[in-house]
């Protein structure tokens, strides 16, 4: 199953943490993922992954048929742990809303300003402040000890 989530929105979260997802993507959610989620921390960055359920369940059984020999390496069981154990199922609302996890939230330091950019498969949700600081850094993404396994998330 594909999907094409491309382009960058401001977005605020409410006081109870639900974000409205953009008009341009809630057919294909509901079309494709029956406005069924997955949010989990990035592997690498300050913000969430946000993944429709088809496209998580890929990623989910990729890293589930990694060799014992990977996992025995710390940078990947950290990598493959912040992935799955802090995912979180949600469910759009019939208004288009999703509750973000408190924990993640706090994790990532999102509050109420947002941002959320469509990448393909999946999102990445990114508090103003990170995000802004992010585009600001002159730093390229580069080899890191579990980079290889950057094609397992999609």
């Amino acid at each position: 199953m594909s999907f094409s989530l491309r382009g960058i929105s401001a977005i605020s979260l409410d006081a109870k943490g639900r974000m409205s997802v953009p008009v341009r993507y809630r057919a294909q959610l509901m079309e494709r993922a029956q406005n069924h989620l997955v949010i989990t921390l990035h592997p690498h960055d300050s913000c969430l992954f946000v993944y429709p359920l088809p496209i998580w369940e890929e990623v989910e059984a990729r890293l589930s048929r990694l060799p014992t020999a990977a996992m025995s390496n710390a940078p990947e069981r950290a990598f493959v742990r912040r992935m799955t154990g802090h995912a979180e199922d949600v469910t759009l609302d019939g208004a288009g809303r999703v509750l973000v996890p408190p924990t993640l939230r706090e994790r990532v330091g999102l509050d109420h300003k947002a941002r959320l950019l469509g990448v393909g498969q999946k999102f990445e949700l990114w508090s103003e402040d990170a995000y802004l600081a992010a585009e600001n850094q002159d730093a390229a993404v580069g080899e890191g000890p579990a980079e290889h396994l950057a094609q397992l998330v999609i």
